[in-house]
């Protein structure tokens, strides 16, 4: 729509004071529009109150500008969806008759009429102006989203200057209410963001709350299973203490007494060939007898192991245990060390103790090779030795131990077997490539562990 321009506005086309009659006219209608201006700037400050507020002040503008009976308006069905009310009509005195859906006192027939055509969209874009009755569209867009109708009293009759005004308050209030429902929408929004923001951050804080104690809980539990596998390993060394007085007083007690009775023969009356061989053989039994005392010594006279900590340095303590004059040890770790539980470790080293008390005892070798091999599925532990075992026999042995062991020998490859199976692992006695036998234990990894590298073959 085209700017009203001053004879629009005040009915005047000079602003010469000559034309007294006129002036006067214009005077007074120039009054009336200023007037009828602020209404509607105060009308349309109030976009930020919300679309209800501003229609309000609007229908409130229009009224006190025409002096009018009735003022009515209205929005068409399907624009503006978030304003409101989309009803509301103003009766004498500004008493609202109608907002929304709430009915108050009967309205004219005329009134209702006029509500009906703007909610069903059948009105035109152009302003209609008579006496006493004046219809203005909102044009919105280029199509219409309602109107404001009003009627006046028989002392006011509507011109030029009220069509203009009107015109202004329908135009400016087509943008308002859209800006008033954008700024609506917008604070919902920024609502919703706010609260978003402060959810997160509760939600930031409980989950750093979460963490800190699952850190806890975290650092407690290694503590607690460094601590379960110490005490495992301690156990596994004081039963090996005990193997070992039980070995001592098995063998090396029995090899004293029998290097004893020998010597008590030979200071008998017998002949001098027999004397010489009963001797050699009291040296034999005492020469044992001392290897497995430098064997055990080590463990015995130990009572603590705090500072051994990983597998690695408790088998390093077993060579030590194990290690008679003749007989030279080894041990050889390979892989990337992955962690075992308490169980995992006490039965491999029970089980490396016992392949190394039998190397030292039976075995007659002079070299021996233990080795761990760490790899992401498992890890592989084997005693290999140079002496003069029959891996054959031992198989054999083994075999018959484990079905009807009348006497309890070779109850020590047997009980290793047993810990294999235990672990879900597998036991194998095998020629060794340093010519005597290799006992290879194999045991499954129940968790994951870094690639490890191939350790050299025995």
């Amino acid at each position: 729509m085209s700017a009203p321009d001053l004879s629009a506005l005040t009915g005047l086309r000079s602003g010469k004071p000559t034309f007294y009659p006129q002036y006067r006219g214009a005077a007074e209608r120039l009054e009336r529009v200023v007037y009828a201006l602020e209404l509607i700037s105060r009308a349309l400050v109030r976009t930020v109150e919300g679309p209800e507020t501003l229609i309000c002040a609007v229908a409130e503008a229009a009224r006190a500008h025409l002096s009018a009976r009735w003022v009515a308006f209205a929005l068409t069905d399907g624009t503006l969806p978030d304003a409101g009310p989309r009803r509301l009509v103003l009766g004498p005195d500004a008493t609202p008759f109608l907002v929304d859906d709430v009915e108050g006192p009967p309205l004219p027939g005329e009134v209702v009429s006029v509500l009906e055509d703007i909610r069903r969209g059948s009105i035109g874009q152009s302003a209609e102006i008579a006496p006493h009755r004046a219809f203005v569209p909102i044009v919105l867009d280029g199509g219409v989203a309602g109107a404001i109708a009003a009627w006046t009293p028989e002392h006011r009759v509507l011109d030029s200057t009220d069509r203009a005004v009107l015109s202004i308050l329908a135009s400016q209030t087509a943008v308002a209410l859209q800006n008033s429902a954008l700024y609506q929408r917008g604070q919902l929004l920024l609502h919703r963001a706010e609260q978003a923001y402060q959810e997160a951050n509760r939600f930031a804080a409980d989950l750093q709350a979460r963490n800190e104690e699952t850190e806890a809980t975290l650092r407690e539990l290694a503590l607690t299973q460094r601590r379960l596998g110490a005490a495992h390993r301690h156990q596994a060394l004081d039963e090996e203490r005990h193997r070992i007085a039980r070995e001592l007083h098995d063998s090396v007690a029995q090899a004293v007494l029998s290097a004893g009775m020998q010597i008590e023969v030979c200071r008998s009356e017998i002949p001098a060939e027999e004397r010489s061989e009963r001797l050699d053989l009291a040296k034999e039994l005492t020469r044992r007898a001392v290897e497995q005392l430098r064997s055990a010594i080590y463990a015995l006279n130990r009572t603590s192991d705090a500072d051994r900590s990983s597998l690695p340095e408790m088998l390093e303590q077993l060579r030590v245990a194990h290690t008679p004059a003749e007989l030279d040890i080894a041990v050889r770790v390979g892989g990337t060390p992955v962690e075992l539980s308490g169980d995992a470790e006490h039965s491999l080293l029970r089980i490396a103790g016992e392949a190394l008390f039998n190397t030292a005892v039976h075995a007659n070798a002079t070299r021996a090779i233990l080795r761990l091999t760490y790899s992401p599925e498992s890890v592989l532990l084997s005693v290999a030795d140079d002496g003069d075992g029959d891996p054959a026999r031992m198989r054999l042995m083994l075999k018959l131990a484990a079905g009807n062991d009348l006497d309890g020998h070779h109850r020590g490859l047997a009980n290793m077997k047993a810990r294999a199976h235990e672990l879900g692992g597998t036991l194998e006695v095998r020629r060794a490539r340093i010519g005597g036998v290799r006992v290879a234990v194999r045991i499954p990894v129940q968790h994951s562990a870094a690639p490890a590298t191939t350790g050299e073959a025995s």
